[in-house]
């Protein structure tokens, strides 16, 4: 499957910062027509800007993900401006953390609301409309990306909502591919794993709902301590996004399905599968690094 973007549309959920906001500087440089969609007006307004100034022909329309109604809103109206989407990017997502008890039900809400159904909601609205075009054109091609995480593959302690959340877009993503592969060769998928990349996540609370009294609940103790972590990890990244992002481009290129920011990190998804084929209980995640992990106990246990 070939690709020449010049010309193409993407649709890019998240586009306000991180690899949205990278993957869109990209798609204008190669000439793409460009959908952008974030919950953040000010942070929105920015790219479109700079991605009109770089040549390219934007749409930009506030979006929450969560929402069905707002993504709804979003395909009509890149229909109606670009027609069929030849890129989605499922990107939008959150942050969150903490002994997996203490997550309160706003928390799963949330996290899952953003991270899964925003997800869903994308397949859900723009799948129809490409596969509408490809079936009109037999040369049309498209592809869609659901960024996921390494946390979709292992399952870091103190994490838990987090990893669900991101467990259930790799198998989304997976089970997209298979059923794509069932009724067209003319659109795929990919699913973005990345690991610690700063993108702006770790300060995901910025955009969280507040509750039905108009205010959000003290985080717990094991949930700061999760956020302390996280910042200190995304701060520490060595890759950019804009190398992840290019990367994302390498990936619907040459039709690669699975998208890392580090490879290295998969011996850990490999310690994981051997856990599960050996009916062993999960390995200790901290092994390669036992001062991360007593740390983390030391935090967790208040000493």
């Amino acid at each position: 499957m070939s690709w020449n973007f010049a010309g193409k549309t993407a649709v890019l959920t998240g586009a306000g910062s991180g690899f949205g906001l990278e993957c869109a500087r990209i798609g204008a440089r190669l000439g793409m027509n460009l959908v952008l969609a974030d919950v953040q007006p000010d942070a929105l307004e920015r790219a479109a800007v700079e991605l009109r100034e770089m040549g390219a022909q934007v749409l930009a329309q506030r979006v929450d993900v969560s929402k069905a109604a707002d993504v709804e809103a979003l395909g009509a109206a890149t229909l109606e401006r670009f027609g069929a989407p030849h890129l989605v990017f499922n990107n939008a997502g959150v942050g969150g953390g903490g002994l997996v008890w203490e997550n309160t039900a706003q928390d799963w809400e949330w996290i899952f609301g953003v991270n899964v159904m925003g997800v869903a909601h994308g397949v859900r609205v723009f799948t129809p409309m490409m596969l509408a075009a490809a079936k009109l054109d037999p040369h049309w091609r498209g592809h869609i990306v659901n960024t996921a995480s390494m946390a979709g593959l292992v399952n870091p302690p103190n994490m838990g909502v987090y990893n669900a959340s991101k467990h259930a877009v790799v198998s989304l993503t997976e089970t997209l591919y298979q059923d794509l592969a069932l009724v067209t060769d003319q659109i795929s998928a990919s699913v973005l794993c990345p690991f610690f990349v700063p993108t702006g996540i770790a300060l995901s609370q910025r955009n969280r709902p507040l509750d039905a009294t108009g205010t959000n609940v003290d985080p717990s103790s094991s949930q700061r301590v999760a956020q302390a972590m996280l910042a200190r990890a995304v701060e520490g990244g060595k890759v950019s996004a804009a190398e992840v992002a290019q990367r994302v481009f390498a990936a619907v290129s040459s039709a690669q399905f699975y998208i890392y920011s580090h490879p290295q990190a998969l011996a850990g998804v490999q310690t994981r599968m051997e856990d599960v084929l050996q009916s062993r209980n999960p390995s200790d995640p901290f092994a390669h690094r036992p001062a991360l992990g007593e740390e983390l106990r030391k935090a967790l246990r208040g000493n």
